[in-house]
């Protein structure tokens, strides 16, 4: 039963249908929710493999997408991949947003107009957005200190802390289905010095960074500060509750403790983790230290949140040895509740009175999930598994078909607008 503001009345088990009732067949879940997302990476998906390299090299080909966007050509980019996500049973998105000028630095007009673009398609796709303002204002960290910006990178910045928080402060109020967040890119991308400025001017909001994500980030900033960047962060005041590290792949052991003794979450992607050559993040550790981890689909090389907490699980079963390091709940815990509650959405993510009316239903009877048992339909689940998902009380995908007609082909004509398209 819901109410009219799209929260969870009563939840009762073992009671008769009503003639009006609606009956989902399969498992219900509460709905999921990808907590790192750049929504416009999606455009690289099988575009980007061939010729070798790493991470950095991969940044070179996300740059020229980059370039290729504008407040019109992202909205319909946006729509179609957050579509894309709530096909999948994502209910709520973490975008992690820092394209925030024209290229070359200069404001749009309106100079959250990127944004807005972003907060019409998650409401044209029917999924919840937090919009996490990316703080983004130096091209690099090395064993000297920080680099310029690449000109890739120059709309990322507002120049200084202090106009970044200006902008942000500008935002939209949010609504129903939208709030607010703000982010650090990475120690790469703000000083020392700036790092407790931003947290002082995010006060109050979920804060999210990359953390760690490759080697050569933890040894600049070995060389240049002393510290390791969990330290960095430690040092600014940033390690809380309200912070989400994500990726946090190469971790010390004293920075894990940081990271647990605080109440910092992690964020894993452990596609795009695989996809860019990252590494394995130290997950069971971090989660025995007392640090709640979510997942996100980050460059949505793939978006199935059931592929992200199977990767959570298969990824330490890889280095470990050992089967179920995590228990089936605490998968479900990390792709459903813990990321709501990183996102600003702790009313969220679970199947109870008083929760939002946020929830999936699994199919049972699938080429993928035929014979498995209601308890382990997470192991043998896949996102076109997903029959029907309902945010807010409202139906936005029944049979498998989503509310606003043919993703596909949504998803086709937007990226070909990006990938042929100008500024």
């Amino acid at each position: 039963m819901v109410t009219s503001d799209g929260v969870l009345r009563e939840v009762q088990s073992g009671v008769d249908a009503e003639p009006d009732d609606v009956r989902l067949a399969g498992v219900t879940l509460p709905g999921m929710a990808n907590t790192h997302s750049h929504a416009f990476h999606r455009a690289l998906r099988g575009r980007a493999n061939g010729g070798g390299g790493n991470f950095w090299s991969w940044r070179e080909e996300m740059y020229a997408v980059a370039a290729e966007l504008n407040p019109d050509t992202y909205f319909d980019l946006a729509r179609a991949v957050f579509a894309e996500m709530v096909l999948a049973g994502m209910t709520v998105v973490g975008e992690f947003h820092y394209v925030h000028h024209r290229p070359g630095g200069k404001p749009y007009g309106d100079p959250n107009a990127m944004s807005l673009a972003l907060r019409h398609a998650a409401d044209e796709a029917g999924i919840r957005l937090t919009l996490l303002d990316t703080c983004y204002l130096e091209g690099g960290l090395n064993g000297s200190g920080h680099v310029p910006l690449h000109p890739g990178q120059r709309r990322f910045s507002d120049g200084s802390v202090d106009a970044w928080a200006q902008r942000m402060a500008a935002q939209r109020a949010e609504t129903s289905t939208v709030r607010l967040g703000a982010a650090i890119h990475s120690v790469r991308a703000v000083r020392r010095d700036d790092l407790p400025r931003v947290v002082e001017a995010s006060a109050g909001l979920p804060l999210h960074v990359h953390l760690s994500e490759q080697h050569g980030e933890n040894l600049a900033c070995q060389m240049f500060y002393g510290r390791t960047p969990t330290e960095l962060l430690d040092e600014a005041g940033a390690l809380a509750n309200r912070l989400t590290a994500v990726h946090a792949t190469h971790l010390t052991d004293s920075d894990i403790e940081r990271l647990g003794s605080s109440g910092t979450g992690a964020c894993f992607c452990p596609t795009t983790e695989r996809d860019l050559a990252d590494g394995i993040g130290p997950a069971r550790a971090l989660f025995d230290a007392g640090t709640p981890l979510s997942l996100g689909s980050d460059q949505h090389v793939i978006i199935d949140p059931f592929e992200e907490l199977r990767g959570l699980e298969m990824h330490e079963r890889l280095v470990t040895n050992e089967r179920d390091r995590f228990a089936a709940n605490d998968l479900l815990m990390a792709a459903s509740f813990n990321g709501y509650r990183a996102l600003g959405w702790a009313d969220g993510g679970h199947l109870s009175k008083g929760a939002l009316a946020d929830f999936i239903t699994v199919r049972t009877d699938t080429v993928n999930t035929a014979g498995s048992l209601p308890e382990q339909i997470i192991y043998s689940g896949v996102a076109s598994d997903v029959s029907t998902v309902v945010v807010g009380g409202e139906v936005v995908v029944m049979g498998g078909q989503h509310r606003i007609g043919d993703v596909g082909r949504l998803l086709g004509h937007s990226i070909s607008r990006v990938i042929g398209g100008s500024s």
